[in-house]
């Protein structure tokens, strides 16, 4: 199945970089550390984000320190829409998202929501991300534990306070719903296709500002979704 995406950046690819070269990584901010800390846990957790486009959501948190697995897919809407046609209509409630799989004595929750607000999604932008627009593209965090929620509202909180941003944070924060993994040929798109011109343009340069900027959260080696298909 040919992606919708795929179709853009072979067709116009001197068409997107023009109009969305400038908002590949649109003005990242290294934000400070949460003040919030997370409560001690046990075992693998699991993080569940939304905010864009999922290739870049994944091929960011593949590279951080202690997560064990990121899978695309998508959260916020039901079981029978989860297909990535139907999602694109925007009609669905869903949004595109990621899974990510952490040992919190590696990385913090809070400390990939640092990623996640510095160099993976603009929370500034409403039910958009960059090129991609419609509320299948919203930043949406989707806490599994109350414990999370905590984290996450005083973090965008801290943020607010701090005037981190220039403009309001409209990322959302909702109580984890589910989560259905996508299509087979979105897992580890970024991975399998660095010379994709949406992918260049785009989230390339998102993982090169996880490097510069947060360098101690930062992996050289991926982590694959085929490696740990059984986690």
């Amino acid at each position: 199945m040919i992606h919708l995406r795929a179709l853009l950046a072979t067709a116009a690819v001197a068409v997107i970089a023009v109009a969305c070269g400038a908002a590949a990584d649109e003005t990242p901010h290294a934000v400070p550390a949460a003040t919030a800390t997370d409560a001690p846990a046990e075992g693998v957790q699991t993080a569940v984000l939304s905010g864009g486009c999922f290739w870049g959501l994944q091929g960011v948190f593949e590279h951080v320190k202690g997560v064990k697995q990121v899978l695309s897919g998508y959260a916020g809407g039901s079981a029978a829409t989860a297909q990535y046609e139907t999602v694109s209509s925007g009609s669905t409630g869903h949004a595109e998202t990621v899974q990510v799989k952490f040992d919190p004595k590696q990385v913090s929750y809070a400390d990939l929501l640092r990623v996640y607000f510095s160099v993976a999604t603009d929370p500034t932008e409403l039910n958009r991300q960059g090129p991609d627009d419609g509320t299948q593209y919203r930043g949406n965090i989707w806490t599994t534990t109350p414990d999370q929620a905590r984290v996450a509202k005083a973090y965008i909180a801290q943020l607010q306070a701090s005037h981190t941003f220039s403009k309001p944070i409209v990322t959302r924060v909702d109580a984890y719903k589910g989560f259905y993994p996508a299509e087979g040929y979105h897992q580890d798109f970024l991975i399998k296709n660095p010379d994709y011109p949406y992918i260049v343009i785009n989230d390339l340069p998102k993982i090169e500002n996880l490097k510069r900027m947060l360098p101690q959260l930062y992996v050289a080696t991926p982590v694959r979704v085929a490696e740990n298909s059984h986690s």
